[in-house]
């Protein structure tokens, strides 16, 4: 059983491992490959963050993401969020059941609307997870990620509303 919390002190270990792993390859984030451990929780762990942790039977950090506004003040209604799931769990729906959590934290906080900013379009899984939670790609950057194998590819501004229809 997956359960989803916010992250404490004892989780940074955990989250920092999925983190490297995730951003390695230099395939799916915008981050550097080699970034530090203490760079990459200072941005995953921001005083204007949300950040909660997917634990497999309570034992093992399996997921983590992040909640937070997209933009300051008169932008702070619309929620971004980054999830990242250890590379030994993928395909275990972790990521959906993350999303679906952030969907319902960020209704919870607020929230009226989240927008990914930086969706490679070569993140296919990604990709798709997104849309069967109602995101739409309401933007195409060109050439905008610089992936290591494949060269400059095409980056996906993805949003949707999380109001009800007809409360706007």
């Amino acid at each position: 059983m997956l359960e989803i919390h916010q992250a404490t002190e004892a989780d940074h270990d955990a989250i920092w491992n999925i983190f490297h792993a995730v951003i390695a390859p230099g395939d799916t984030y915008a981050f550097d490959p080699k970034m530090c451990r203490e760079e990459a929780l200072a941005y995953w762990l921001r005083a204007d963050t949300y950040t909660y942790v997917a634990e497999n039977d309570g034992r093992r950090v399996v997921g983590t993401y992040i909640l937070r506004p997209n933009q300051p003040a008169l932008g702070s209604h619309v929620a971004n969020a980054a999830f990242m799931v250890a590379p030994n769990a993928r395909g275990l729906g972790i990521g959906r059941e993350m999303g679906e959590h952030c969907l319902s934290e960020a209704r919870r906080l607020g929230f009226r609307a989240m927008q990914f900013n930086f969706v490679v379009s070569t993140n296919e899984g990604a990709i798709r997870l997104w849309k069967q939670l109602g995101f739409k790609i309401v933007g195409t950057l060109p050439g905008a990620f610089r992936h290591p194998q494949k060269g400059y590819v095409d980056v996906y501004v993805m949003f949707r509303s999380l109001e009800e229809a007809g409360k706007r």
